[in-house]
């Protein structure tokens, strides 16, 4: 059985994964999205009631009922890379695709559906408080006055993206920045804003669960640090990450949250406190993990690699249901 890896050709977080299942002697295939049609090809029969469908890439070729699971990390735009793309092309060769893979027997790491709904922020945070993690007051507005109410309330502010990365190619990260004292907030009005109470931390937190498994590192921040630094990437700290145990609770809340969400992955960012508490902050379905593995030496691309190789439960949805999601809970 197969595992097939859907990412673009850069990618160091797959490169690690692909190292393990080598090792391990798990058949293995990885394309670009992107690469179809060229160097990506397809085909798929439905006739006498079944399905057969096979994939080609990089020279070889692979029986979609041969697949295991799919690892969706960070595929290109279907078609992104044809003669002459177009958003027609795009969208017939996604279908094909994905429709195709749906069809297949394989489970997902994340399933599309899942993933697609994971993504929305608002979402997020009323998941994180169902599954009792500590969230932030946040607001998400684009009415100025409620904006100004909020800031009255909580005068220590951040303000964030509601989608994440600005939608150009290649996308661009758009930092968390802190609200400067006497803002107008008018300009509310043109755009969706997110503001959050800012967490005077003195840690970031990186939560990765792969499966049921969890793998907490953190990075302390200096006590002379300049609060305006608020956003982890861009800070200018060179405290590594270390790994640490997750509280029980927290564990716990980010168990319930991917059994809700329906996902087999998840990279989580906390803010710890003065007092130790980990404040939730965002979940994104597809982070990053080979950073924290460097510095911490946790084995995240190990149990990627595990997950992605073992069958699922008897009897388990093979497209993404509930029961795929986290196993053994």
């Amino acid at each position: 059985m197969t595992v097939l890896i859907l990412t673009c050709e850069q990618d160091v977080t797959a490169d690690m994964v692909v190292a393990e299942l080598d090792g391990n002697g798990v058949p293995v295939v990885r394309l670009d999205p992107a690469d179809l049609p060229g160097p990506v090809a397809l085909s798929g029969e439905y006739v006498h009631g079944t399905f057969r469908g096979h994939l080609s890439a990089g020279g070889r070729l692979v029986s979609m009922s041969g697949l295991r699971s799919v690892w969706v990390r960070r595929p290109g735009v279907p078609a992104a890379h044809a003669a002459e793309p177009s958003d027609w092309l795009t969208e017939e060769s996604a279908q094909a695709l994905y429709g195709m893979l749906r069809s297949t027997g394989a489970r997902w790491m994340n399933h599309p559906d899942a993933a697609r709904r994971a993504r929305h922020k608002p979402w997020q945070l009323h998941l994180a408080q169902l599954s009792s993690l500590p969230v932030p007051a946040t607001l998400i507005t684009t009415f100025p006055q409620a904006a100004r109410e909020f800031a009255d309330r909580y005068p220590d502010l951040v303000v964030k993206p509601v989608s994440g990365a600005h939608p150009q190619e290649p996308p661009r990260a758009v930092p968390t920045s802190r609200v400067a004292p006497e803002t107008d907030f008018t300009a509310v009005a043109f755009g969706p804003t997110l503001l959050q109470r800012r967490v005077a931390k003195r840690a970031d937190i990186r939560l990765t669960c792969v499966g049921d498994r969890i793998f907490a590192a953190r990075k302390a921040v200096a006590p002379d640090a300049d609060p305006d630094e608020v956003d982890v990437r861009f800070a200018t700290s060179d405290a590594p990450w270390q790994a640490v145990d997750a509280p029980s609770c927290i564990a716990a809340g980010v168990l319930a949250y991917l059994r809700e969400a329906e996902l087999a992955y998840g990279a989580f960012d906390f803010a710890e406190d003065a007092e130790g508490m980990w404040w939730f902050l965002e979940c994104n379905q597809s982070g990053q993990f080979g950073f924290v593995q460097i510095e911490s030496g946790q084995p995240i691309a190990a149990a990627v690699a595990d997950w992605l190789a073992t069958p699922g439960p008897a009897g388990a949805p093979a497209n993404g249901g509930r029961a795929w999601a986290i196993e053994g809970h």
